[in-house]
């Protein structure tokens, strides 16, 4: 059996430390891609929230000129009723 080393071990553990040195770059590739990714959904969400927002501003208008209707239709006595 091989006596081991310094050197030998050092021979073993330079490509593991090159190995490392990879292993790392993916590490801050991947949490820059989570990053870029929460700052899409943080946009998405302002968006939809922004959608909604209008959608319910659209409601209330909707809202408020079908009572204005139905007073309008009161005043001029004009119903549903089926007519004769």
């Amino acid at each position: 059996m091989a006596d081991v080393t310094p050197e030998l071990m050092f021979e073993v553990m330079k490509p593991l430390q090159a190995r490392l040195a990879q292993v790392d770059g993916k590490i801050d590739e991947l949490k820059q891609e989570v990053q870029a990714m929460r700052t899409s959904q943080t946009g998405i969400r302002h968006e939809i929230t922004s959608v909604f927002q209008e959608i319910s501003s659209v409601h209330a208008t909707l809202v408020r000129h079908e009572g204005r209707l139905d007073r309008i239709e009161n005043r001029l006595e004009l119903n549903d009723a089926p007519a004769q």
